[in-house]
């Protein structure tokens, strides 16, 4: 047997599946019976406009095939969502059956082949304002094409192919993507994960735009903190591929979290940033010289030499210095700390240069 053929063999052991399909109809009996799961923090990347859910309603009503749907089965035989949010979604908001709050029942849009669908909604004390009995059927009995994920394929390769469907065309940021499937896998995880992402502290020294707090980029560099906190120098500059490496540790994280982990995690994380934020609100931006204070925006190579080796040194209960701004600022007077060396480098080769150099000043 060749090498290659061995690692098929290997692959195709790691995932089962099976494929059907389904009428729209069936698969809204599933959500409201507590058979298709759609998570809550998976729900919140719902992200079609009006105008791209009533081309998915047109799309059915004129008889264009729509694309397949993954689900994946947990250990209690239901289906959790892995691919299709945007296309089940549209379809339980058409029918007021999502949080009403969050997602009011859609009134629909004009559309290229339908422009009298525009101000209809799924069902009206007035006929005119409605879908006719007749559409609504048509809608119920659409058919969707399945590809089942069963409960006995690895959780990793769940997460796998999470990410490999939502690679290809995907609006959707790493994180987005990354919350989304890990929410399968332990949404204890994902809501602890939050939790430290919103800490006063932490959210005073990044100081995302709003953009990219809803994309989730504050989860991202909590997750990145977790990561490469734990590591020593020399796993540091080892890392060769950063994404593969964070995917990775936090597919495990979400698989083994437990609670001494947790209450230690968190210990480092709040304490971290609550000396940064202490020493000076904006010392994860660039140090200006010239004018004695720091200025722009939050920057990786700040976060990865301050807050990373800070943590490192606290979890290790290795003496660090309190002058904190002080450290930042031999840090950013440091010869390699040069726009070109900021903006010229890849990830790796940033962290395996910034991660021992900022442990080399903070450290007692």
């Amino acid at each position: 047997m060749t090498n290659l053929e061995s690692e098929l063999e290997a692959a195709r052991r790691t995932i089962s599946t099976d494929s059907y399909p389904m009428s729209v109809g069936e698969l809204t009996n599933m959500y409201m019976g507590g058979d298709l799961i759609i998570r809550p923090p998976f729900q919140r990347l719902f992200r079609w406009d009006d105008d791209q859910k009533s081309r998915l309603v047109e799309s059915i009503l004129i008889g264009i095939p729509l694309p397949s749907i993954f689900v994946a089965q947990d250990k209690d035989g239901r289906w959790e969502l892995v691919d299709g949010l945007q296309r089940i979604s549209t379809l339980l908001q058409l029918q007021g059956l999502l949080d009403q709050d969050a997602f009011p029942a859609l009134t629909l849009t004009g559309t290229k082949y339908l422009p009298s669908l525009g101000g209809l909604v799924w069902d009206h004390e007035d006929d005119e304002k409605a879908l006719t009995p007749a559409q609504r059927r048509d809608v119920k009995r659409a058919k969707i094409d399945l590809k089942i994920v069963q409960r006995e394929s690895d959780p990793k390769t769940k997460f796998d192919l999470f990410q490999r469907l939502n690679s290809f065309g995907s609006k959707l940021s790493s994180q987005e993507i990354r919350n989304a499937q890990l929410v399968g896998v332990n949404p204890d995880f994902v809501e602890w994960l939050t939790g430290l992402a919103s800490h006063e502290a932490f959210g005073t020294l990044i100081r995302l735009p709003e953009n990219d707090i809803k994309r989730k980029y504050d989860e991202e560099l909590v997750l990145r903190f977790l990561y490469l906190h734990e590591k020593s120098d020399d796993e540091i500059r080892s890392i060769r591929n950063f994404q593969d490496g964070l995917e990775e540790f936090s597919i495990n994280l979400a698989i083994n979290f437990d609670y001494d982990y947790r209450v230690a995690a968190e210990r480092v994380f709040r304490d971290t940033f609550d000396r940064l934020v202490a020493a000076d609100e904006k010392i994860l931006g660039r140090w200006d010289g010239a004018k004695q204070d720091f200025k722009g925006g939050f920057l990786n190579s700040s976060f990865e030499a301050l807050a990373v080796s800070l943590g490192y040194l606290i979890r290790n209960s290795i003496d660090a210095r309190t002058d904190l701004r002080e450290c930042a600022i031999e840090f950013w007077s440091l010869d390699a700390m040069t726009a070109r060396f900021a903006t010229g480098k890849s990830t790796e080769a940033r962290l395996s240069m910034m991660v021992p150099a900022g442990r080399e000043i903070i450290g007692a």
